[in-house]
């Protein structure tokens, strides 16, 4: 199994390198709003960037932003519509040099669910082409370990994987973690710590995780970010409305802004 999926990408792509896939062990540890959020902290920074909901079946990017699109990813797969045409423009009022693209899923699709191998891989590599056009490409994935993930993470560029302080969620972000590198040992890991109450806490949710690594994978992925918890958050996803615009100087704003700096500079 490991070899199969292993030559799923036989020869990387320099585009890869712009793939930011935002992933998780288990669900619920908020990772489509910090994907939502760090797309906009990267347009903010004067970045191209596109926001792809790859979480199949389940998609609430748009829900989350207030969007209606005419087009998605189910008239992609269809084959009603071309990829870079199912694009939905997010504009930030308050700054209006920012915004970003945005490519929605469909909830509920079951033929998004039941995506074959194929299919899968074709839509990477159309991903991939459309990096060409953007200087990042975030990947917002269904949570676990399952066979869309594993094919959608599958490329040259970045993989941040959320996790929360709870234990179940530092298990789930393990299982993942060692199940990426199974498949490939070069892969490019960093770990974001999301609804932290303080940054020690943080800290020391990525330390445990970190140690679970290097002690069994013999591979430490580095800390890309501390998320702080936020009351302004459940806030801005009521009013379907980016955190950036609705709350821009609270603590979990700042966090992401963070975050995006980090990725800038690293």
């Amino acid at each position: 199994m490991t070899a199969s999926v292993s030559a799923l990408r036989p020869v990387p792509n320099p585009l890869e390198k712009r793939l930011i896939t935002i992933a998780s062990g288990k669900g619920g540890v908020g990772k489509t709003w910090l994907a939502i959020s760090l797309a906009h902290a990267l347009s903010r920074r004067g970045r191209a960037v596109l926001l792809f909901d790859g979480d199949l079946g389940l998609a609430n990017v748009d829900i989350q932003l207030g969007l209606s699109p005419t087009t998605d990813l189910a008239d992609v797969m269809s084959g009603r519509a071309q990829l870079a045409n199912a694009v939905t423009r997010y504009d930030d009022e308050a700054a209006r040099s920012a915004g970003f693209d945005v490519i929605a899923g469909r909830s509920g699709a079951g033929s998004l669910i039941g995506m074959g191998r194929d299919a899968l891989i074709g839509l990477r590599q159309n991903l991939v082409a459309s990096a060409e056009r953007y200087d990042d490409v975030l990947l917002d994935l269904g949570a676990g370990i399952e066979q869309p993930v594993a094919i959608l993470a599958h490329h040259g560029g970045r993989c941040l994987v959320v996790v929360t302080p709870e234990p179940t969620a530092i298990t789930d972000a393990y299982a993942f973690i060692k199940l990426r590198r199974m498949r490939d040992a070069t892969a490019d890991i960093r770990i974001v710590v999301n609804q932290a109450s303080t940054r020690r806490e943080g800290e020391q949710t990525y330390e445990t995780l970190s140690k679970a690594c290097a002690s069994f994978l013999k591979f430490t992925p580095a800390l890309a970010g501390i998320i702080r918890r936020d009351t302004k958050v459940k806030d801005a996803i009521r009013a379907q409305t980016s955190l950036l615009v609705r709350h821009p100087e609270c603590p979990a704003a700042q966090d992401v802004e963070a975050l995006a700096a980090n990725l800038i500079k690293n």
